[in-house]
Order: structure tokens, then C-alpha cells, then sequence
């Protein structure tokens, strides 16, 4: 039906609102089915931290798993998370971060300590590996094996004196324009 035929049809009263639910519903599947960009997702990492490092990881490898093209755009200090490195070192930085749950009351007086980046960093691996989550290596490696686009910023690259050799094997060395080429034939763009 067009979408004149439809208004038409709706003004005039021969369709009942359980007509036009059906018809509505679909005409967003066959959209779905149609549209290439309803099957792509962008996510933007922007921050470097054990914590910070999960949700993109994490977003990406499930939309890669539901059948979608992914790529993650790392930027800043998102850059540390697809450094060689960084899934052995990355530590949480609970300073500043007040949502964080702490055992002790008044957490605040004591984020700032000496020791506490590793205390934290202890605390959330400990309740990850608990409760089965995978480890930002393994979340890594699943990105790569469901061919998620880790897309590393050159920009940044540069600003921070990283070379390519820093980076993990697969990442893609491209700029601000490339991600922003991916995004826009995207319906699914997140930044973290």
C-alpha cells in the first residue's frame, strides 16, 4: 500500500487501528530487511581505562555476533585500549568516578590514596572473573575472530607519539574522515 493509499484509507475510516499497527510493522521489517545501514554499528572509544575498555568491546562484539558490521573508533585515550600492552597493564582509576561501588563507607576519602588504582583494578577483575565475564583479551580476540573494525585514530596517534607498532595486530590505521565515512552509513552510532 502507498502512502497515499494508506492516509487515504485511515481519513476515510476502512482501516481500524489493529490494520494499521500490522501495516506499520511491516513496513519497518521490510526496511530492516532493505536497508543496509540498519545493520552496521560505530561505536567511538574514547576512554582508556580497564573499565572504559569493556562497554565498546563488549557493544561491538554483540553486534558482530547479531550479524552486524561493527567497527569501534579508538580515539584519545580509547587509543590504549588496542595497544599491545594495555590488556596485560589496564588498571581503574577510581578517582573521580563516584558511581563506582567500594566495600567501605565513605568510599570518597579514599579513592585518592596511594594503592587504590590497584585496589580497584583488583576489585573489578575479581567480580568480572565471579560473575564469568570475559576478559578484555578475550573481548579483544572475539572483536578480531567476528571481524569488528578496530579502527585506531592517526590524529591521536601522532599527538601522543605512538607508531603502528604499538598497536595490536588488525587494528587500521585511518582518520576522523574514515570513521565518520562508516558512521554515516550507520543507524547504529554510540560514543563512550
Amino acid at each position: 500500500m502507498t502512502d497515499d493509499a494508506l492516509v487515504a484509507a485511515v481519513g476515510a475510516g476502512s482501516l481500524t487501528e489493529a490494520d494499521v499497527r500490522r501495516i506499520v510493522s511491516e513496513e519497518l521489517a521490510r526496511a530492516l530487511r532493505t536497508d543496509p545501514a540498519s545493520k552496521r554499528a560505530v561505536i567511538i572509544a574514547s576512554k582508556g581505562t580497564l573499565d572504559w575498555a569493556y562497554p565498546p568491546l563488549i557493544l561491538a562484539s554483540a553486534a558482530a555476533a547479531s550479524n552486524m558490521e561493527a567497527s569501534i573508533f579508538f580515539t584519545f585515550y580509547g587509543l590504549n585500549i588496542v595497544r599491545r600492552d594495555f590488556a596485560a597493564t589496564a588498571m581503574v582509576s577510581p578517582t573521580g568516578n563516584p558511581a563506582m561501588p567500594m566495600p567501605v563507607p565513605m568510599a570518597d576519602l579514599f579513592t585518592g590514596l596511594p594503592g587504590m588504582r590497584s585496589v580497584a583494578t583488583a576489585m573489578m577483575k575479581s567480580r568480572f572473573k565471579k560473575k564469568g565475564v570475559a576478559g578484555l583479551q578475550e573481548l579483544i580476540d572475539a572483536c578480531r575472530e567476528l571481524g569488528v573494525h578496530l579502527m585506531a585514530c592517526t590524529m591521536t596517534m601522532e599527538v601522543f607519539g605512538f607508531s603502528p607498532d604499538d598497536f595490536i595486530d588488525g587494528v587500521e590505521l585511518t582518520g576522523a574522515g574514515a570513521f565518520l565515512s562508516q558512521a554515516r552509513r550507520a543507524h547504529l552510532t554510540l560514543f563512550v
